[in-house]
């Protein structure tokens, strides 16, 4: 271990025997029915609060997928890390509940072949996958209204509309996970919003209405989405339409959470529920963390793993520099996302994808179950922050232009703008952020190193891209702290990386 601290290095093994052993003690009674249990327990959070007290290495702050993973990889690395979360569950913008009897993603849900550090994963830990089945029939908004088409018609047209956005994108984004290879290219085109693209390709009204769900859907408006961020994603999928269109078909059959938890489970990192921080301080030497509670930790370095949107809830000192203070107001995560579960009814439903112009109450409509006694569980997706789906005749109303028939039986809704852990959904880049203060907000801070898909710079916004941002600020935080330089640590990451 670097001896470039006078931080005490608390011992893992002890923290890990504390944490192991309270698991056991509080499975093997009721404490009201054991008073020795009670006794047990109160030892067993002595000796936590004793060992925290004792120092850490390294601070992880937030457990979704980016916090896991650089917990995970700093105690490999055998730096002593502590993992903290704000909610009584880890998985952050990932969510795994149930419905109806269905396991569903209230977040976070699909991964892919061409997403190289969470397929990693799934090999590592041989998790089982399984595949949606695709659409039978697919609705689109025409000048006519909407409008129900074959699923292979309404794709292929689709296609020939989408490829044109994108065309060169092998020249602007020839290594997609590193997207500033070429920045004399793509630092034009990220001024682009996706709104300006879509007025140079001249395509008429009816085309138009046929692509303006992805072209502005992810945040209701194409104005507000840089066309790099769509370009970029393209890039990842392998350049083309099928790569994109298939990326959101494969999830993990334990669900995203249990991913979580089957990655985070033989790390050896004691995990801290119930834990908002309140304030991060870096004297120079070491952080001190201290949560809402008033609870302290010190430790030589700590991992920033929660959405920009909340950084400015932290109170930082010294203060973070001025982008990232703007990027945390203006957002990345899409404050107005809300994913829905809906059970739905209706004659000859049968599996049908629905879009509605972008800035509609309901964006998009996935399938996603159909049940033996005839009913479905369908996904839907809302950029509108005003909109509530919970309100199931309205709900009703809006799912009626697709489906005239179609009756709500019962809705699951998790609106992720209001969760004050989260305060946004997906990860979207407004124009110009690519190339502007993107390339800032990927650099740590010396001992604070900051982990998000919303910075990441392979799949931003998604579990792969949360994976590969805490991997990296792991990488960052154990060359720090045995004295190595940081970017040849970079380097040794990037060539070590899985390849999709």
């Amino acid at each position: 271990m670097s001896t470039n601290s006078d931080l005490p290095a608390a011992n893992a093994e002890q923290a890990l025997s504390h944490l192991t052993l309270l698991r056991s003690v509080r499975a093997l009674a009721t404490p009201a029915a054991r008073p020795e249990i009670n006794t047990a327990l109160a030892q067993v959070d002595a000796d936590a609060d004793a060992a925290d007290k004792a120092g850490f290495d390294v601070v992880v702050i937030g457990a979704g997928f980016a916090g896991v993973s650089a917990a995970r990889a700093l105690a490999a690395m055998g730096l002593h890390t502590v993992l903290l979360e704000a909610r009584d569950r880890i998985g952050g913008r990932v969510w795994t509940e149930t419905f109806d009897g269905e396991q569903v993603e209230l977040g976070g849900t699909w991964i892919d072949q061409k997403q190289p550090f969470v397929w990693a994963e799934t090999r590592r830990l041989n998790l089982q996958v399984v595949s949606d089945a695709p659409p039978q029939r697919a609705i689109f908004p025409t000048p006519n209204g909407f409008t129900t088409f074959a699923a292979a018609e309404a794709f292929a047209h689709h296609a020939t509309l989408v490829d044109p956005f994108f065309e060169g994108s092998e020249e602007y984004f020839p290594q997609p996970f590193n997207p500033y290879a070429r920045l004399d290219l793509i630092t034009p085109l990220d001024q682009l919003s996706m709104q300006d693209r879509l007025d140079q390709l001249n395509y008429s009204e009816a085309d138009k209405l046929f692509i303006d769900q992805f072209a502005g859907g992810f945040t209701g408006s194409a104005s507000t989405i840089g066309f790099t961020e769509m370009a970029h994603w393209w890039a990842l999928a392998g350049h083309n339409y099928d790569g994109l269109a298939g990326v959101n078909t494969l999830r993990p059959a334990i669900g995203s959470v249990g991913m979580l938890n089957a990655i985070l489970s033989g790390s050896q990192v004691p995990l801290r529920l119930n834990s908002p921080v309140n304030s991060v301080v870096n004297d120079g030497r070491g952080v001190t963390v201290t949560t809402r509670s008033g609870k302290v930790y010190r430790a030589r370095a700590t991992v920033v793993a929660t959405p920009v949107n909340l950084w400015n809830s932290i109170n930082f000192a010294p203060r973070l520099p001025s982008e990232f203070t703007a990027m945390s107001t203006q957002g990345i995560g899409v404050r107005g996302a809300q994913k829905f579960l809906i059970h739905v009814r209706g004659s000859d439903l049968g599996r049908f994808y629905a879009e509605a112009p972008a800035g509609s109450p309901v964006m998009v409509v996935f399938p996603f179950q159909e049940r033996a006694d005839g009913t479905n569980i369908v996904i839907g997706f809302s950029a509108d922050a005003a909109f509530d789906p919970t309100n199931q005749q309205a709900l009703q109303q809006v799912l009626r232009q697709f489906v005239p028939d179609i009756e709500v039986l019962a809705v699951r809704a998790q609106h992720w703008g209001r969760d004050p852990f989260s305060l946004g959904g997906w990860a979207v880049r407004a124009p110009g952020v690519l190339t502007g203060p993107m390339r800032t907000l990927q650099r740590p801070l010396g001992r604070i190193a900051f982990a998000t898909s919303d910075i990441a710079l392979g799949w931003n916004g998604y579990m792969d891209g949360a994976i590969e941002s805490g991997l990296r600020a792991a990488t960052h935080i154990a060359a720090l702290l045995r004295g190595r330089s940081s970017d040849e640590a970079q380097e040794q990451f990037v060539a070590s990386a899985p390849v999709g």
